[in-house]
């Protein structure tokens, strides 16, 4: 078996640890790898393919579980409708990002509005009917 690698040698070519090797066969997402005659574990070459897909996902926003759904959809490709893939689940994920980024922009422009307003104390500004922060908003359910 000259392409297995054992944990640690996988576990450093994918820029892991080796408790997230296990972490993730526990997941589903790794399949439990052979045993040697020493009862090291090793990894087929394939793998370090798994965990780049992976960590990938994950830089892209995926959850845990939407990866473990993308990686079976990826190994049950016939017969499959075309929008039931990474390009539909794609498209949610960037809903998602762009909504949340949207959401990071208020919060940005509430921040930078309290610092050049001079809040110092958010006791006083939950009082204050002039305080640019959005407590008010909060009182009317505003809030996502």
């Amino acid at each position: 078996m000259s392409t297995a690698l054992r944990s640690g040698e996988l576990a450093a070519a994918a820029g892991v640890n080796p408790q997230t090797l296990r972490y993730y066969e526990r997941r589903g997402l790794l399949a439990e790898p052979d045993r040697s005659p020493g009862g090291h574990r090793l990894y087929p070459a394939e793998a370090l393919t798994i965990l780049r897909i992976i960590k990938t996902a994950q830089r892209l926003g995926f959850t845990l579980d939407e990866v473990a759904e993308l990686v079976d959809l990826g190994g049950h490709r016939h017969g499959r409708h075309p929008d039931t893939g990474l390009q539909r689940r794609a498209a949610t994920k960037l809903a998602e990002i762009e909504a949340k980024i949207a959401d990071l922009r208020v919060i940005a422009t509430s921040l930078r509005t309290a610092i050049d307003a001079g809040c110092d104390d958010l006791t006083a500004c939950a009082t204050s009917s002039c305080c640019p922060l959005p407590f008010a908003d909060l009182d009317r359910g505003d809030h996502h």
